[in-house]
């Protein structure tokens, strides 16, 4: 039996610095991670292709894998030059995720904006979309699509955007909880996980109770997330990626939650 792919996101880990960060994943038991692209392209980093070779560097030097570069990209544009901004950014990215040695992309449907009528957010997710998809067989990348914020947090209309767009290159980042954090019930989300496992090319594993400002996040296990559910859609889909611990429960300090994903992980996939 293959061992299965434990990952973990950079991501609310106060009071760490990323070394920190690195030397307690690889101690914990983690092997993969998801670094954001601030991570190589951030402020502090001017050259970040020479960031994403050293940070590539470093990596190997804890025996870690990058998983997903998360792409902070917003694919909600009012007009074609911001569309064509997007798009040609992405394509950047998309290299630095190369170098740091992963194929996927984890990507924003993007934020609802005063330029941007509701009725046109579909649309330019698509016009975005189908732009990079162009190109993403020529570098050999995947962009999962999170089930993030409050326009893609719809797993009908996230297999809508699929379908529209065409590409065996554009599929899903599938977050066990922010179906429930945007307010759907566990039978919807238990039927989202349904239908997304197909097209699901990585994922956060997260916990927590509640909806919007009675969001509480947990360790997994320690929710209401029907995770076991979550886990064999997509076991029955094949899915063969990395399965990575995400943690905004209140044990956040010292990495204990974390630690606690990671045991998860281990005992139940």
């Amino acid at each position: 039996m293959t061992e299965p792919k434990i990952g973990v996101i950079h991501y609310n880990w106060p009071g760490f610095t990323f070394e920190q960060f690195l030397e307690f994943a690889a101690a914990v038991g983690f092997r993969y991670l998801e670094l954001q692209a601030h991570d190589v392209w951030g402020d502090e980093h001017r050259d970040p292709e020479t960031q994403a070779a050293s940070t590539a560097a470093l990596l190997d030097n804890y025996g870690l894998k990058v998983s997903a570069l998360s792409a902070g990209n917003d694919f909600i544009q009012p007009g074609a030059d911001e569309i064509i901004a997007q798009v040609e950014r992405m394509k950047r990215v998309a290299g630095l995720a190369k170098m740091l040695g992963t194929n996927v992309l984890r990507t924003e449907g993007g934020g609802p904006k005063n330029s941007v009528p509701e009725e046109k957010q579909f649309d330019s997710m698509v016009e975005c979309l189908k732009r990079c998809a162009e190109w993403l067989d020529d570098v050999d990348v995947r962009l999962a699509i999170d089930n993030h914020g409050v326009v893609t947090n719809d797993g009908d209309l996230q297999l809508r955007l699929f379908e529209a767009v065409g590409s065996r290159r554009v599929g899903a980042n599938l977050d066990t909880m922010n179906y429930r954090w945007f307010g759907h019930d566990i039978a919807t989300i238990n039927r989202f996980y349904e239908i997304l496992a197909p097209h699901t090319f990585h994922t956060h594993m997260k916990d927590g109770t509640g909806s919007r400002e009675n969001y509480s996040g947990a360790a997994l296990g320690e929710g209401e997330i029907d995770l076991h559910h979550a886990i064999n859609c997509l076991k029955d889909a094949g899915y063969d990626g990395v399965w990575t611990a995400e943690y905004e429960g209140p044990e956040a300090e010292g990495g204990a939650g974390y630690a606690k994903c990671c045991q998860w992980l281990k005992a139940n996939l």
